[in-house]
């Protein structure tokens, strides 16, 4: 009987360790299927932050495009306000030099003839002021920021303000040296 009990044992161990073998299998089988599954997570989680890096690169070159604009634009902006500037020089001149010469024929007779005179050179010195003043800031320009829009060029602004200083002055020469003086 201890053979029987052997085997018996035997056969009980062998069976305990085909259902330990068995689990053991099942564990096995269970956690591929979770390695599987981290794996395809994995994979997708990838495939999503490629998808991110290239939003993120389209992104970062609009940024940088848009950046560049900004910067190109406030040149514009830039060169636009010198322009108005010279403009408002020119334009205050001009008031200037027909003021002085209305001032000598319009107060003539109403105030003392001094007065008119004093009147008259004020307004035209006043005049080749602006002028000059005007193409001050060609002569000592800054360079603005990349700007997509040129510049009026220096030489034809320089000419037009000394041909109208010319003008004033001449004006202002034929007040002093004109009729009735």
């Amino acid at each position: 009987m201890d053979e029987g009990k052997a085997v018996g044992s035997t056969a009980r161990k062998t069976h305990e360790a085909a259902e330990s073998a068995a689990s053991a299998a099942e564990d096995s089988s269970a956690a591929a299927r979770q390695t599987t599954q981290a794996a395809e997570r994995t994979s997708e989680a990838a495939e999503t932050s490629a998808e991110a890096a290239e939003v993120t690169a389209k992104a970062a070159v609009v940024t940088k495009d848009s950046a560049e604009r900004r910067t190109e634009l406030a040149g514009d902006r830039t060169v636009f306000a010198a322009e108005r500037t010279y403009a408002a020089w020119v334009r205050t001149g001009m008031v200037g030099l027909a003021g002085g010469i209305g001032a000598r024929t319009l107060l003539e007779g109403l105030v003392p003839g001094w007065m008119v005179m004093a009147q008259a050179s004020v307004l035209m010195l006043f005049a080749i002021f602006c002028f000059t003043a005007g193409v001050w800031r060609q002569l000592f320009r800054f360079e603005p920021l990349a700007p997509d829009i040129r510049r009026l060029p220096g030489w034809v602004l320089i000419a037009v303000n000394v041909f109208l200083s010319l003008v004033a002055a001449t004006a202002l020469l034929g007040i002093w040296t004109g009729p009735g003086a």
